[in-house]
């Protein structure tokens, strides 16, 4: 997704008490960082951070680790936060938002922080079969995720796109993965806990079905 330059954004993350500037110090402990002992879930390009905030703001029991790779997004993501935790009268305490590359995400989260779900949200479909190594569905990554989440964990993957859909299915069982859950029509299935992303809502009003799938690793 493509954003315009936020001047504002760097110096308010600075300002921001879960904003992680330094996030591999943190790798293999960030229940330290969260000071609890509650369980970490994992959104891998956060984007403007709609779903995480609304995610955090409904489970105070649960922390959320949100990354993405661009510090503009991050300050957007910031903002919405705060607008969904507004009515709760303080600012989260269960969000850290990184700025890094998931390409080297290992370097930032270990196996040590259990991490049980893991969520992408509409990323970049990168149709082009050049730039196709570059989803985040890629078997790559898949195998690079599998690094740090727990045995039972599980991946949760919504998109509008029909071909990065059907191609990760694919990635997903060819990279030890078992396909928990699918449906090529999200809003006309059983799932009742779904949150709406904006992008989510601008291609369901515009008549896109949405993509949905849930993967286990397996052993």
């Amino acid at each position: 997704m493509r954003i315009r330059k936020k001047k504002w954004a760097e110096p308010e993350l600075s300002r921001c008490s879960y904003f992680v500037s330094d996030p591999a110090q943190y790798r293999g402990r960030w229940k330290e960082f969260f000071q609890n002992d509650n369980p970490i879930e994992l959104e891998v390009g956060c984007g403007k951070c709609t779903f995480i905030g609304e995610k955090a703001r409904r489970n105070p029991d649960v922390n959320y680790i949100a990354v993405d790779i661009k510090i503009d997004m991050l300050g957007v993501g910031r903002r919405n936060i705060e607008t969904i935790f507004e009515a709760e009268g303080h600012s989260p305490g269960n969000i850290a938002l990184v700025r890094y590359n998931v390409e080297m995400l290992h370097e930032v989260i270990g196996k040590e922080d259990g991490i049980g779900k893991l969520y992408i949200n509409f990323c970049n479909p990168w149709p082009r079969l050049k730039h196709k190594k570059r989803r985040l569905t890629f078997p790559k990554k898949l195998l690079m995720y599998k690094r740090f989440l727990t045995p039972d964990a599980k991946i949760y993957f919504k998109t509008d796109d029909d071909g990065l859909f059907e191609d990760s299915v694919e990635y997903f069982t060819g990279s030890g993965y078992r396909i928990a859950y699918l449906t090529r029509d999200l809003h006309n299935s059983e799932i009742t806990d779904n949150i709406v992303t904006e992008h989510e809502k601008m291609f369901s009003d515009e008549g896109v079905p949405i993509k949905y799938l849930e993967a286990v690793p397996l052993a």
